[in-house]
């Protein structure tokens, strides 16, 4: 299985770039979690905690799209310099003003996700550049899932023992560097970035959004079971008084996925992508239905860990999906358009599971999970791509 992952980092150019993006990646899996626990340790509530949030993830999922279609325009180095700077502001400015007024953090965390740097859809974009056997291309894309999860093993247990155990407001600031290092470390590697579009005179051409379409849609699903459990996690954790285990549980979540994620990137590519998206999505809301129904943190760990397995190849053949059927000159923008059904998910699960624990009990709050991965599996039963998707 190791094999397969040594032959695509053996690519000139390969390990760097991946390696920067991992950590560029790095603040996806603190900032949210982050704003959560610091506004609702400085405020006692979990209602603006994930409002600003929201406010965060909502601006980044604008701007995701805007950030694509600049990087298939003037090259990826600009995007990634600019972005890296403006996110590192934003995080400033929440940092000085959390304690002043909810708006003031809030217009914060509007720069923060203006600036979010696209890190992980630009390395995919490269992959696609450098790479052009589709069996290895799709290995390139587990690995990049699995550097998701490994992300998001780290980063929670990161930003929880940063916030908790030193100071409150160390694991964002954290993030703000994660940022600046990684979108500039990729920026500098130009040898490996994929050509840019020179020539503005020539139409683009156009998105295939009976494809891509649903593909949002379902990756806005994962993005409310994503936003929700951050929120709903941490709050159930402190309810059983145990605050600093939400990050091992997150932890453990991405693991199984992590785990998952390797085996998938060691196959062959499946012949039919969309059965596989259905099996998976099928899976994942199998094994969220009985959380809210956990009545301790360790059941509640291995549920977390059983959906983990079904994550990570859901999201490896929705990458897929897309890379099989949208043209390269507008790859990386497609890729952002995905991110922004995620992000724009996110945003929703954070602020309604935030409304639901305050209202009523994390438990209850864990049906929003079991509902959004619901309406993934939905898209992708109905899915149906045309006999002349484009495949290359």
């Amino acid at each position: 299985m190791l094999s397969a992952y040594r032959t695509i980092l053996a690519t000139p150019g390969a390990p760097a770039f991946t390696a920067a993006g991992a950590l560029g990646r790095l603040p996806l899996s603190m900032t949210g979690l982050g704003i959560v626990m610091l506004i609702s340790s400085r405020t006692g509530e979990y209602g603006p905690a994930g409002l600003v949030m929201a406010v965060y993830v909502i601006t980044a999922a604008v701007f995701a799209p805007v950030q694509g279609r600049w990087a298939d325009r003037l090259g990826q180095a600009p995007v990634l310099l600019a972005a890296g700077a403006i996110f590192a502001t934003g995080v400033t400015v929440v940092l000085l003003t959390v304690d002043q007024t909810l708006w003031g953090a809030s217009a914060g965390a509007m720069i923060a996700g203006a600036g979010a740097p696209q890190t992980g859809n630009l390395v995919r974009a490269r992959w696609t550049h450098v790479l052009h056997d589709r069996r290895r291309l799709q290995t390139a894309f587990a690995l990049e899932a699995v550097l998701d999860e490994a992300v998001f093993v780290v980063g929670p247990v990161l930003v929880t023992v940063l916030t908790l155990s030193a100071l409150d407001w160390s694991g964002l600031a954290v993030a703000g560097v994660a940022a600046i290092v990684g979108a500039w470390g990729l920026a500098l590697q130009r040898g490996t970035q994929p050509a840019h579009r020179t020539d503005t005179s020539v139409p683009r051409e156009p998105l295939p959004w009976a494809l891509l379409g649903p593909l949002v849609v379902a990756a806005f699903g994962l993005g409310v079971l994503f936003g929700a459990t951050e929120v709903l996690v941490v709050a159930f954790t402190e309810e059983q008084g145990r605050p600093g285990a939400a990050g091992v549980v997150l932890a453990i979540w991405s693991a199984g996925s992590l785990a998952a994620g390797l085996a998938v990137g060691a196959l062959a590519p499946p012949a039919d992508p969309v059965r596989r998206l259905r099996l998976t999505t099928v899976a994942l809301v199998v094994f969220l239905a009985p959380l809210p129904f956990a009545p301790n943190i360790a059941l509640l760990a291995i549920g977390f860990l059983l959906a983990g397995f079904a994550l990570s190849p859901t999201l490896i053949t929705a990458v897929h999906l897309v890379e099989l059927t949208v043209p390269n000159t507008r790859l990386t923008e497609a890729l952002t358009w995905t991110t922004t059904g995620m992000s724009t998910g996110t945003a929703l699960g954070a602020a309604v599971a935030g409304l639901m624990v305050d209202r009523w009990s994390a438990s209850t709050g864990f049906t929003l999970p079991v509902v959004a991965a619901l309406l993934t599996a939905v898209v992708a039963l109905l899915y149906r791509a045309p006999a002349a998707a484009p495949v290359r």
